[in-house]
């Protein structure tokens, strides 16, 4: 039986970027956490020890910091695309790019109720992400763009039930007709095509925005039967609403707050004190998906 080299890739993991635009007296922060990997003919250097094809890491992160210098504060999507394409353009062995942001928010401090035109504060707790991989077949290129985000803690304290479940024999939970929803959401969406022109026309910010609004719109405004029901409104809704992305996977953990019994303290606990626990807890995924849009493959997808 032989032994041979399987799927394999390299790259430069979490380049840190803080790039400064200076307009005048004001000032704006861009924070990135950048990641390059690169696939490609690479089966010399594992097996020979044969550097002549390998892009030292090195050289990686001093592009990474030269393409953020040359290119200004872009979109974390539109950066992800300007880096995925440099290193497919500059060597030809290469047969795919793959480049992961994370972007960290910055909000101004406040002075006497002004904004301070440079001087911010790292803001809450949710990333922003975007990923872009750029791969060549021949003389084609096809670019996908994933955005997405981290750790969006979200509760409501009510209009949310879970009952009418399957029970067996080792089932104790009992039907909850109203109980506290939390969640900490985590997102992607896919956006794909082998138009370079189309996928640079798109407005990331905007359509960041509008997607986290849209789903914490269907996270409140939604009474719920289960964290399923809400995670495919949710991904629903933002498909409704931006025509663009073929498709968003989303992860939800069931963030459980149970009833403190105050009994032994002569109380009536009426859905007021509760416990927050933090595992075991339910985790929900799913990919929410146009009919037109190519299949996902029965394990969970890689983006």
């Amino acid at each position: 039986m032989a032994i041979v080299l399987g799927v394999n890739r390299y790259g430069k993991a979490e380049n840190r970027v803080v790039r400064i635009t200076r307009t005048g007296n004001t000032h704006e922060i861009l924070d990135l956490n950048v990641t390059v990997q690169l696939s490609g003919e690479f089966a010399a250097t594992h097996l020979t020890g044969d550097n002549s094809n390998v892009v030292p890491t090195d050289t990686m992160k001093n592009t990474v910091f030269a393409l953020s210098h040359e290119f200004g504060a872009l979109q974390p999507e539109a950066f992800a695309l300007r880096v995925g394409r440099h290193f497919l353009t500059s060597h030809t062995h290469l047969c795919a790019a793959e480049v992961r942001i994370e972007k960290f928010d910055w909000e101004r401090i406040i002075c006497a109720s002004t904004p301070s035109p440079r001087a911010f504060r790292r803001n809450g707790s949710m990333r922003r992400t975007a990923s872009a991989r750029v791969t060549r077949a021949g003389a084609s290129t096809h670019e996908f763009v994933v955005s997405g985000l981290e750790d969006l803690v979200v509760l409501k304290t009510s209009d949310s039930e879970f009952s009418g479940f399957l029970r067996d024999k080792h089932t104790t939970l009992a039907d909850a007709t109203d109980r506290v929803m939390a969640t900490e959401v985590s997102a992607r969406w896919r956006i794909e095509s082998t138009d370079g022109a189309r996928l640079d026309a798109n407005d990331w910010g905007s359509q960041f925005d509008r997607a986290l609004d849209t789903m914490l719109t269907a996270f409140a405004e939604h009474h719920s039967l289960s964290l399923q029901q809400t995670l495919y409104l949710m991904g629903e809704r933002v498909l409704a609403q931006e025509r663009a992305i073929a498709a968003i996977r989303l992860s939800l953990p069931n963030k459980h707050h149970f009833l403190v019994d105050l009994s032994p303290f002569l109380r009536e606990n009426r859905s007021e004190v509760y416990i927050a626990a933090d595992r075991p807890y339910g985790l929900i995924e799913a990919v929410i998906q146009r009919d037109d849009a190519p299949p996902v493959a029965g394990e969970w997808p890689s983006w």
